[in-house]
């Protein structure tokens, strides 16, 4: 008993530490092919192209992906990672309800101004595969409607607290601030105008106005609370 012991634990954990450094490998060429396909689309994405930046063999980063539509479904599940960390799970903390709700469409907006040198994959990819079917598109819109879903739950739940009118559309919403996101992502990328990201946030607290309830005593008192956050950054600009 003690031999087999003593004869497998020195494999055991020299398989372990194997499959850490293949880990650890794999992270790196995910994290190189987040940074190209940020910058050239998931279209830019090749097997050599990232070879080439890990200076890695082109059998080595294979290895690891196996194909060049895999690594494309992997930096699309990397970016969605990223994406709930920086703009998700920090707005949990705030209480459900419109507080909620504009912490998930700051965090958003925010997350769209870093992105201005390089590009969101969700955006890029949704012009890539609009019309080219098959699993890297079912996995890019699998990861938007999962956004969405979380937004739509946050809109009808902030309804529940009495904070929206009771038969507000969730969907509607949805799709004004998408929307929202959408020209914020044109006019500051493509046209370079300055003032997107403030018309973007005027936008959505115009949304807001016209879905909540006017003696909601709660939702006056987000407006008043977005509006003293904002008055410091006004004054600023003069």
């Amino acid at each position: 008993m003690s031999a087999v012991t003593t004869d497998t634990t020195p494999r055991r954990s020299t398989g372990n530490r194997t499959l850490h450094k293949g880990q650890q490998t794999r992270a790196t060429i995910l994290d190189a092919a987040l940074g190209l396909a940020s910058h050239m689309g998931l279209e830019g994405l090749s097997i050599g192209a990232l070879a080439e930046v890990t200076g890695m063999s082109k059998s080595g980063v294979f290895a690891h992906f196996g194909s060049r539509e895999e690594l494309q479904i992997s930096v699309i599940r990397e970016y969605h990672t990223k994406f709930e960390e920086e703009v998700f799970f920090p707005a949990l903390r705030e209480p459900r309800g419109l507080p909620r709700l504009r912490a998930l469409f700051e965090n958003w907006v925010r997350r769209v101004s870093k992105e201005l040198d390089s590009g969101c994959i969700y955006i890029s990819g949704a012009v890539e595969f609009d019309d080219r079917p098959g699993p890297v598109r079912d996995a890019l819109a699998a990861m938007v409607l999962a956004w969405h879903n979380a937004l739509a739950r946050a809109i009808r739940l902030a309804a529940d607290a009495g904070q929206l009118r009771s038969d507000v559309d969730a969907a509607q919403i949805l799709f004004e601030m998408h929307g929202l996101i959408l020209v914020l992502h044109h006019d500051a990328r493509f046209l370079r105008l300055p003032n997107a990201i403030d018309r973007a946030r005027k936008g959505f607290d115009r949304i807001l106005a016209n879905y909540a309830l006017p003696t909601s005593p709660r939702a006056a008192a987000g407006e008043a609370a977005t509006a003293s956050s904002a008055a410091p950054a006004a004054r600023k600009r003069r």
